[in-house]
């Protein structure tokens, strides 16, 4: 009997005979957890929602859904047979239904299930109340995938699978999605997997995130690890939320690097004092003081709401991140000296 509520164990996920992703090991331990695949466009993303769906069959691994083997080299349970909702990226409504008759499609297949759903709680949620009477072609494609995100929840499946469910909603009104989106998933206790390429997405929604680079999966952790602990350098350059910088081991708790001096904390791996690294620096790292004699030149400056994003040029001709809360008395302009706070001093020190 399988330990998890889904599985997938050594997975090779292929399409017309070429190779996407290879010996993948994902799991969902408990019903009603969030998975969220993250990763680069085609990457195989799809390609593994695809083959968990019933679409695509495998030639090693198996793939198990409470405690039955849904896909492995000699088994492969027909689409129709695993209760797994499949909601794409592109408009999948079928043109000849109004919303309403396309959302409502599999509510009487699973009328008998435990889970209550209410289907006007969705459509409200989903904002997509007005468009009931419209067809495909009438609606936009932002409205046209909430009414088909409707119709998966509405289906109530054992395994809900997400095709990057949020790409076409605007920008202004996607966040407040996504919290609906969780809140539903979660009171329904509907175990679901989703694709996606925005990070801020899949540490949002996700109790874990599996992260696909170069055709395997690179690290499959809580969404809080995957950022503050990358287990590679390719993780790092995906997320794109931090540098690296040359620095030397000079003790059980320090390091050195020629531009910013000695750095503590806690090394989340141990090397030999003298070690040669890389370290991971992250915006969030530094901390910004007028009164610092440790002080570098600004570059650029960029407004993310709550933060300032500095980048500062060091002597060697670095750039490193730092952000500073938008609250802070005085902003910094380019060209402009900028003091770093001494010592510096990391929660964990990460490195490479």
């Amino acid at each position: 009997m399988s330990k998890n509520f889904f599985e997938i164990n050594n997975v090779t996920f292929a399409i017309g005979g070429m190779n996407k992703v290879t010996d993948a090991n994902i799991h969902i331990k408990n019903e009603g957890e969030i998975i969220c695949i993250l990763g680069p466009s085609g990457i195989g993303k799809t390609t593994i929602l695809r083959t968990i769906a019933g679409l695509e069959k495998i030639n090693k691994g198996q793939i198990i859904l409470k405690d039955k083997i849904i896909s492995s080299d000699k088994t492969h349970l027909e689409p129709e047979k695993r209760n797994i909702a499949l909601s794409f990226q592109e408009n999948s409504l079928f043109p000849h239904y109004t919303v309403d008759k396309n959302i409502h499609l599999g509510l009487k297949k699973n009328s008998i299930k435990d889970k209550s759903i209410d289907s006007n709680e969705i459509i409200k949620i989903l904002n997509i109340s007005n468009i009931l009477n419209k067809y495909p072609h009438q609606i936009s494609a932002g409205e046209a995938q909430r009414a088909s995100l409707a119709r998966s929840l509405i289906s109530q499946p054992d395994l809900l699978l997400l095709d990057e469910p949020l790409s076409n909603v605007d920008q202004s009104f996607k966040e407040d999605i996504q919290v609906a989106l969780k809140q539903i998933l979660k009171k329904s206790k509907i175990s679901t997997i989703v694709v996606t390429h925005d990070s801020y997405e899949a540490f949002y929604l996700g109790d874990k995130c599996a992260l696909i680079l170069n055709g395997e999966v690179k690290q499959f952790d809580d969404p809080y690890n995957v950022y503050h602990f990358p287990n590679s350098v390719e993780v790092v350059n995906f997320l794109n939320r931090g540098i690296l910088l040359p620095a030397k081991v000079t003790g059980g708790n320090s390091l050195e690097n020629d531009d910013l001096g000695i750095i503590k904390g806690k090394f989340i791996k141990h090397y030999p004092n003298g070690s040669n690294v890389q370290l991971l620096l992250q915006p969030e790292d530094l901390e910004h003081d007028d009164d610092s004699n440790l002080k570098l030149e600004v570059v650029d400056r960029k407004f993310r709401g709550t933060n300032f994003i500095y980048t500062l040029r060091t002597p060697s001709n670095r750039l490193i991140p730092v952000a500073v809360h938008t609250h802070h008395w005085e902003q910094h302009e380019i060209n402009e000296k900028f003091g770093i706070k001494r010592p510096i001093e990391l929660e964990h020190i990460v490195c490479f």
